[in-house]
């Protein structure tokens, strides 16, 4: 049985569609495509455009980055002046009535731009096309329809009278497996954000023929694109709603529309519950019958950091409350979304003479929104929201749902989330997420003498929940944690790549910890950058409470303590936060949090405090000593395992503490009851077992390094490209555990290094087919680079490598350059500068006598090589020095390419009309190749 063909797949996908409800249009040419634009913006908005008007409209149409003509699209009206000076609105399309807009599809549309493209399929709304479906046949990689997206976002669609710059959605497909984005700037396309649909049930949704009937029926497709899209104007990028986000906020909405109670929504924690939230509140404050919607949070940290990200999704769509005084103005004015704290909101609620102020919103329709609904709203104050507002619906959002088997105890007996917000209206829990990649797995491992094999987890520290405290807070015990984890966090963060929370029992035993890594580091014995955070005004209980230690809080020494802390941190960042006011410490807060994101923190020392509600995908490590349970271990690990990079596989959790049965009742609490182990990530001996399976797979392909010189097809090298980068995956997740040595595999690290050059000079040769325009079976492959390249091997390592063979004999010497010139070849981030240290290597080192004057020397002629090839690259495009100079500190700035325009007008004169696309595409490779050479 043959495989099908792309055009076999796209032509049933036609007729699907057909039958659906589209109007297919044999539209080949542009000019086609914008006189079917202007009738149906005719018929759409009542009028007849003559052609000067139409193309002024269009003049304004093609104007703005993708972010602004997304915001284009979605305006109320547009205004144009007609021929006779009058001046009218048009819309685009009618957002409330998805059936007064007119479907419509294209086929194989050629759109000429730096290169000729053909578009697949095409579907417009209206005449504008919005979303644009790319098919591969089936076998292919995904990943290969998404670049070829890639490709066309640069190089087409905002050529002519761009209209396709307002696409609004891609969807990729090879039959079996399909997927949508959304559009954004060519250089913030993200194969990491592309999604699987999913029915409300999260079953997946990934043959084309089913996505088709869910996803791309008009009436869900108007949806999606008018609903369930945000534009994030923090950083200008165009968002799109997962399937489950999109069943959850459908859900609340619909619960209001129909005075249907209260609910809540289980989505696990990293799963952008956030952003589920804005569009649940944004959809509800359009509903007439809602007065306010009132979005709640637990502590201030949080109230900080939702008013942030919901500014970032719509700027000033939110009212903050700074006291209780400015929560009752917001209540009283014209504001529809208001974001507090709990804390605040109680505040008013149970003081009567502030109660009273909210007389006249008693009878209003109200909506409350509680994010992490676990923790305060167990009290009285949850009681008297619903006691006072007459007509209140509460809604809650968590991660981690308090459950029958951990309810809480209050004075109305035991109290879980379904008792306090009634049904579950829907659940996305930690395995559905995993499944869709959406989350990494945890690795947890647990350091301690409990450990019955040799390995270097084995350290003599007490693990166990015993009684006698003193043990547990010993210096010597912690000392010996403090150094297993100097030792061992580099391997753990990739080299300080990522960073780590280590979360600690008590205030005292915080304190203690801090002052180890302090001794230890003025001892040199590391350079971590350590801070600490705490609330001077309470300790915490081992299960995670807050509560005071031996009857009183520390209050005097722990701020004094702090105090120092945050002394440290000033010196380390030239900052100047103190705990003498609290709005100094909501910015030492607010410091560290940025910082942490920003990876200048390595470890923060913390007892509660950033264990929930605090996202970063740069964390990938948390160290735990302290007894965690139930949703604050879920809500504690989960502080890890957000996407960041492939190098990323998965989150670490390094246990002090003999956590393994609370780790396993609480995933299977809070995951699939038929599959809890899903969460985990597979053991160093399976990972480990499975790597030399495929070692073994990859020699019966190419039984030596050289045999893969030897390949006598494209189909072949395609194998092994996709055999070796399935060995560089499970060596990434291999590297993260302190037991891993390449040496005791079945592939040697020499060896390994030897194959990953062929693997790269294989990578270089679909560079060189592309710039020539030659197609071929390996760009169907994604190499994956970034699994490759290690940041510790860069320039300086080389040079100090250089000293050393320089200081050798000369037969030694002679066997260290070799060695040498084979890491360059196996070195992602070397290779671009292989020539030039090959060449400094051959007509420099050997008139060098003495080892130390080698790096001076090595710059002197980097230098020189630097400015010959800036004056060549300026001599062969003819480009204007100073601005050619200026597109360099621009890129090296901001690492986002200049666009075509920009890169012209550096040149001295303009271009001709038909050489502009050759001209613009060789100063773009000569500037990132300038760059990868000499400023990398």
């Amino acid at each position: 049985m043959t495989t099908q063909t792309e055009q076999i797949l796209e032509n049933e996908l036609v007729e699907q569609l057909i039958g659906l409800g589209y109007e297919y249009l044999p539209i080949k040419e542009e000019s086609d495509l914008v006189a079917n634009f202007k009738r149906q913006l005719e018929r759409l908005n009542g009028i007849s455009l003559s052609e000067t008007e139409m193309q002024r409209l269009l003049l304004q149409l093609n104007q703005g980055s993708i972010f602004e003509r997304s915001k284009r699209l979605r305006a109320k009206k547009l205004e144009l002046q007609k021929d006779d000076q009058e001046t009218i609105y048009l819309s685009l399309w009618d957002q409330k009535n998805w059936a007064e807009n007119k479907f419509q599809l294209i086929r194989q549309m050629r759109m000429d731009g730096r290169y000729k493209n053909i578009y697949d399929l095409n579907i417009l709304i209206n005449g504008l096309p919005l979303l644009h479906i790319e098919l591969k046949r089936r076998g292919i990689e995904m990943k290969e329809a998404f670049n070829q997206i890639h490709r066309y976002s640069h190089q087409s669609f905002l050529m002519g009278q761009a209209l396709f710059s307002y696409t609004q959605l891609f969807v990729i497909s090879n039959g079996v497996n399909t997927k949508y984005f959304a559009n954004n700037k060519t250089g913030e396309l993200n194969f990491k954000q592309t999604f699987y649909w999913a029915n409300k049930e999260n079953q997946k949704i990934s043959r084309l023929e089913e996505f088709a009937q869910h996803f791309l029926a008009p009436p869900q497709l108007f949806k999606m694109i008018s609903r369930y899209m945000v534009l994030s104007e923090a950083n200008k990028r165009i968002l799109v709603m997962r399937p489950y986000q999109c069943h959850a906020t459908e859900a609340i909405v619909n619960r209001v529309k129909n005075n249907g109670g209260n609910g809540y929504i289980w989505h696990t924690t990293g799963s952008g519950k956030t952003l589920t939230s804005f569009k649940s509140s944004q959809l509800l404050q359009e509903l007439p019958k809602v007065k306010k919607v009132v979005f709640v949070v637990d502590r201030k940290d949080l109230d900080y950091q939702t008013i942030k990200e919901f500014d970032s999704f719509s700027k000033d769509c939110v009212s903050a409350t700074e006291n209780s005084k400015q929560l009752i103005q917001r209540f009283l004015g014209r504001d529809k979304l208001i974001v507090t704290t709990i804390q605040k909101l109680n505040s008013v609620i149970h003081k009567k003479n502030k109660r009273e102020q909210l007389l006249p919103l008693q009878e209003e329709e109200m909506v409350f929104i509680f994010d992490e609904c676990h923790r305060s709203q167990f009290g009285e104050s949850h009681r008297r929201i619903k006691d006072f507002f007459k007509k209140v619906q509460l809604f809650g959002f968590t991660g981690t749902p308090i459950q029958a088997k951990n309810a809480m105890d209050t004075k109305w007996g035991k109290q879980s989330t379904k008792n306090l917000f009634d049904e579950c209206l829907h659940r996305y829990i930690i395995t559905d997420a995993i499944r869709d990649e959406n989350v990494l797995r945890f690795l947890v491992e647990y350091v301690g003498r409990y450990k019955k094999t040799a390995t270097a987890n084995e350290i003599d520290i007490e693990v166990e929940d015993i009684d006698r405290q003193e043990l547990l807070e010993h210096e010597y015990r912690l000392e010996k944690i403090v150094d297993y984890i100097i030792k061992y966090h580099p391997i753990k963060t990739k080299n300080k790549k990522y960073n780590a929370i280590f979360c600690l029992p008590s205030i005292p035993v915080l304190n203690k910890y801090y002052e180890i890594f302090k001794r230890k580091k003025a001892e040199g014995a590391h350079d971590l950058n350590i801070a600490c955070i705490f609330s001077y005004g309470s300790n915490e209980s081992p299960e995670g409470q807050d509560e005071t230690q031996d009857g009183y809080t520390y209050r005097g020494h722990s701020r004094d303590r702090l105090e120092e802390a945050m002394m440290d941190y000033n010196a380390s960042f030239n900052a100047n936060y103190n705990s003498q006011s609290s709005q100094s410490f909501d910015n030492y807060y607010k410091d560290i949090a940025k910082r942490l994101r920003d990876g200048q923190i390595d470890i923060l020392l913390v007892v509660n405090m950033f264990l929930t509600g605090f996202d970063s995908p740069r964390l990938n490590t948390l160290y735990v000593d302290k007894n965690l349970r139930y949703h604050g271990l879920i809500q504690a690990f989960s502080r890890t395992n957000r996407l960041m990079g492939s190098e990323k596989s998965q989150g670490n959790i390094v246990c002090f503490r003999n956590l393994k049965q609370a780790t396993d009742d609480a995933l299977l609490l809070y995951s699939d009851k038929d599959a809890p182990e899903l969460a985990y990530s597979p053991s160093y001996e399976e990972q480990r077992e499975k790597f030399d399976e495929k070692v073994m797979a990859l020699k019966k392909l190419v039984p030596t390094v050289d045999s893969v010189d030897f390949l006598p097809s494209e189909e072949e090298e395609l194998a092994f490209v996709q055999g070796f980068r399935e060995l560089i995956r499970l060596q990434n997740m291999l590297s993260a555990f302190v037991d891993f040595d390449l040496e005791q595999t079945a592939m040697q690290e020499q060896e390994f290094a030897d194959y990953k050059s062929k693997y790269l000079d294989l990578y270089e040769k679909v560079r060189q087919n592309r710039k020539l325009n030659k197609t071929s079976v390996l760009e169907e492959v994604d190499f994956e680079l970034e699994l490759i390249q290690r940041d510790e091997i860069n320039v300086v390592y080389i040079l100090q490598l250089l000293q050393k063979a320089a200081s050798a004999s000369a037969e030694k010497r002679s066997l260290a350059i070799e060695r040498l010139l084979q890491q360059l070849q196996a070195e992602v981030s070397l290779r671009s500068k292989k020539d030039l240290i090959e060449k400094f290597i051959r007509d420099n080192l050997p008139k060098i006598e003495e080892a130390d004057d080698i790096p001076d020397a090595f710059e002197e002629f980097m230098r020189k090589e630097q400015a010959a090839s800036f004056q060549a690259i300026c001599q062969q495009y003819d480009l204007d020095q100073e601005k050619f100079e200026q597109l360099v500190k621009n890129y090296l700035y901001s690492q986002k390419m200049p666009s075509s325009d920009q890169l012209l007008a550096s040149r001295k004169e303009k271009p001709k009309l038909l050489e502009r696309n050759k001209i613009a595409q060789g100063i773009r490779e000569e500037l990132e190749g300038f760059v990868g050479r000499f400023m990398e």
